[in-house]
């Protein structure tokens, strides 16, 4: 088995409607991510959700939400997370940032010589 190493979850949750300088916020974090070399990170768009203000945002069969929620998972190394937050601050407006630490297991194949953690 393969042993486990620590690494940081970073999740943040914001609006689908959410901008960055005129490009969807989530895409921007994504590649924000990107440019540091992150390990990884997914955008999940939520179903159902509510926020700060109680508002409730849903995906219906016969009403679409045009703001439902997303959450972005980044993963890698500490320090590697710590850079990129002052970024963030910059970047959201109103959202929730979370950090756990984790043990991660990483597959990959061999042939493989760009992993990142």
């Amino acid at each position: 088995m393969k042993s486990p190493s620590d690494a940081q979850l970073l999740r943040i949750f914001i609006g689908e409607s959410d901008k960055y300088r005129g490009r969807p916020l989530y895409e921007a974090i994504v590649l924000l991510a990107r440019e540091h070399d992150i390990a990884g990170a997914t955008v999940v768009r939520g179903i159902m959700g509510f926020g700060a203000h109680s508002r409730m945002h849903t995906a219906k069969l016969l009403r679409l939400s045009e703001d439902l929620p997303m959450v972005i998972e980044i993963v890698d190394k500490p320090d590697k997370i710590q850079d990129i937050l002052p970024e963030l601050d910059q970047m959201i407006e109103e959202g929730l940032v979370t950090l756990e630490p984790i043990k991660v297991i990483s597959y990959r194949n061999t042939k493989n010589k760009n992993s990142k953690l």
